[in-house]
């Protein structure tokens, strides 16, 4: 893992800017979904999804969809996040 020596600060919404130079090392553009994990009193990681990932077997899916009562998120758009995600390049996740 590259650690870069950059600060970024999140705004009021909690939105935060991956700056440009680490986008065109990953390859990343409006289009790119991530996983988001907390990484106890560390902070977070985002993990790029490829949209070949999410297949119905997937075990991250699974417990998404197990724990979505709880995140007060409906099965069925999940489901149709995945599908509408499949149809781009990359990804949009904006349904959730």
């Amino acid at each position: 893992m590259k650690k870069y020596p950059k600060i970024v600060q999140a705004d009021k919404r909690g939105q935060i800017v991956i700056p440009k130079d680490i986008r065109d090392e990953l390859d990343i553009d409006e289009t790119t979904g991530f996983w988001v994990y907390s990484v106890s009193d560390e902070g977070i990681l985002l993990k790029k999804i490829k949209p070949d990932e999410l297949s119905p077997d997937d075990p991250l899916l699974k417990e998404l969809k197990e724990k979505s009562s709880k995140l007060k998120v409906d099965p069925k758009n999940i489901d149709k996040t995945i599908k509408e995600y499949k149809k781009t390049k990359k990804g949009n996740l904006d349904i959730i």
